[in-house]
C-alpha cells in the first residue's frame, strides 16, 4: 500500500534553524525571512514560483477537481439507474472515461505531493493500492455498514485500501479472459450494494480533490459549489500553500525564500521519480515476494504505463514550467550550470521514452527487460540528475 508519511516543511525548517544550518544571505534578516530588496538569484526564482504556482499547481488541481465532479456525478447516475432498473455498458464506460480523466490530472500532479497533499494524507487516502478486497466483500455483506454509506462515512471510517481511484477502477473495469484486455465492467455483475459504494468513494475522492484545488488557491477562488461541498464535509483547509509559497519570505509563510521554495519543487520531483523507479516499476519489476509482483498501479484499467509516463510529464512540468513562455527553476539552473539543466532534460526524455517501451498489461511484463531499463532510466539516472540540480540550486 502506498503511504506517505513525511516530516512537515516547516518543521524541518525550524530543525534547521534550530541547530545553526540555515545561513543569512545580504537580503536576509536574522531569523531568515527577506529584507525589502532580493538578490539576484531570489528574483530569479520568485518568477519562477510564481507560474510554478498559478499554471501549473493550481491548474492542475483544479482540472483534477472539475475531473472528479464530473466522475462524481456519473457513478451517482449509475446508483439511480441500477435502483430503477436502466442501468446500461454505455453509463459504465462514460463513467471509465471520466475515471482515465481524472486519472492523468491526479497523476500529473504528483511532483507535487508536498503541500496539502501530503499534510492533510490526501495522497494516501485517494491513491492506496492494491486493493483489500478481503474487507471489501465484508462491507458489502454488513448491513449495518451499507446504511451508513455516504460520502462523509466512507472517508472518515473506511481504511485506505477501501477508497480512491483503485476502488472506484475496480467496480468499472474488468479484464477479459486472458487479462490482456480491460473493459467496462459487465453490467450484470453490479449489485445495490456496489453501486451505492462506488458513488459514496466517488464523492469522497471528489471532496479530497477539490481540498487541494482549495488547499492551493485559496477558498475564495474555487466555486460556489466547491466550497459548499468542503464547507457541508467539514474539509475546509487550514492553511493557504500556493500564497506561502507565492510569498517565500514573508511573515506566515513556510518558506524562509524562493531558494527554499525552488528546493521544494526539485525535492518534489526527486521523490515522485524514485517512486516510479525504485517502487511503482522497481518492486513488481526486481521484488521476489507475492507482495512485490501484486504490487501494481492501475491494474483493472490496464492504465499503469500511462500512469508512470504522466508521473515524469508532471516532473517535467514542475520543472521546466506546463506552458511555453513560462519562467522555470530550469531557467535559473541553465543559468549557472547549463549542462545540468540539459542533463535533467534529456534524463526526464530518456525516462518517458523508456517507459513507453514496456507493454501493458504491466503485470504481465513487469519483469521484462524493458520495466528493468526504465528502473534505471527513472529511478537513477532521473533521480540523479534532479539531485545533481538541487546541488547546483544550493550552490549558486
Amino acid at each position: 500500500m502506498k503511504k506517505f508519511w513525511k516530516m512537515p516543511l516547516y518543521v524541518a525548517f525550524g530543525a534547521l534553524m534550530a541547530t545553526g544550518l540555515t545561513a543569512c544571505s545580504d537580503n536576509e534578516n536574522n531569523d531568515g525571512t527577506q529584507t525589502g530588496t532580493l538578490s539576484e538569484k531570489e528574483t530569479a526564482l520568485k518568477e519562477a514560483i510564481n507560474p510554478y504556482v498559478n499554471n501549473t499547481v493550481i491548474a492542475t488541481y483544479k482540472n483534477l477537481a472539475d475531473a472528479t465532479l464530473d466522475l462524481c456525478e456519473k457513478c451517482e447516475a449509475i446508483e439511480q439507474a441500477f435502483a430503477n432498473g436502466s442501468l446500461s455498458t454505455a453509463q459504465i464506460q462514460a463513467a471509465g472515461q471520466s475515471w482515465k480523466d481524472a486519472r492523468k490530472y491526479w497523476e500529473l500532479s504528483e511532483a507535487f505531493l508536498y503541500g496539502a497533499a501530503g499534510d492533510y494524507n490526501i495522497d494516501p487516502h485517494i491513491d492506496s493500492w492494491p486493493l483489500d478486497k478481503a474487507s471489501m466483500e465484508a462491507m458489502l455483506s454488513n448491513p449495518q455498514q451499507m446504511a451508513q454509506m455516504s460520502p462523509d462515512y466512507v472517508g472518515n471510517n473506511l481504511g485506505y485500501g477501501l477508497l480512491g481511484f483503485h476502488a472506484i477502477e475496480y467496480m468499472l473495469f474488468q479484464l477479459n479472459a486472458s487479462e490482456t484486455e480491460s473493459q467496462p465492467r459487465d453490467i450484470s455483475k453490479f449489485t445495490q450494494e456496489e453501486t451505492i459504494y462506488l458513488s459514496a468513494i466517488a464523492g469522497d475522492l471528489r471532496n479530497q480533490c477539490i481540498r487541494l484545488e482549495a488547499s492551493w488557491a485559496g477558498m475564495d477562488n474555487v466555486t460556489s459549489e466547491k466550497q459548499g461541498i468542503l464547507t457541508d464535509a467539514e474539509l475546509e483547509p487550514s492553511f493557504n500553500y500556493g500564497q506561502s509559497m507565492l510569498n517565500a519570505g514573508v511573515a506566515g509563510s513556510k518558506y524562509v525564500n524562493y531558494t527554499d521554495a525552488a528546493q521544494e519543487l526539485i525535492q518534489g520531483c526527486i521523490d515522485i521519480a524514485d517512486e516510479v523507479g525504485q517502487q511503482k516499476i522497481g518492486r513488481p519489476a526486481t521484488g521476489t515476494s507475492e507482495e512485490d509482483k501484486n504490487y501494481i498501479e492501475s491494474p483493472y484499467s490496464l492504465n499503469s504505463i500511462t500512469d508512470f509516463v504522466d508521473n515524469i510529464i508532471s516532473i517535467r512540468n514542475a520543472y521546466t514550467g506546463s506552458n511555453d513562455g513560462d519562467k522555470s527553476v530550469s531557467d535559473y539552473i541553465a543559468s549557472v550550470e547549463p549542462e545540468t539543466d540539459k542533463e535533467v532534460k534529456a534524463a526526464i526524455d530518456n525516462a518517458i521514452a523508456a517507459i513507453q517501451k514496456i507493454k501493458e498489461p504491466f503485470a504481465k511484463n513487469a519483469t521484462s527487460a524493458e520495466s528493468q531499463a526504465a528502473v534505471k532510466a527513472v529511478g537513477t539516472d532521473l533521480v540523479n540528475a534532479l539531485q545533481k540540480a538541487a546541488q547546483a540550486l544550493s550552490k549558486y
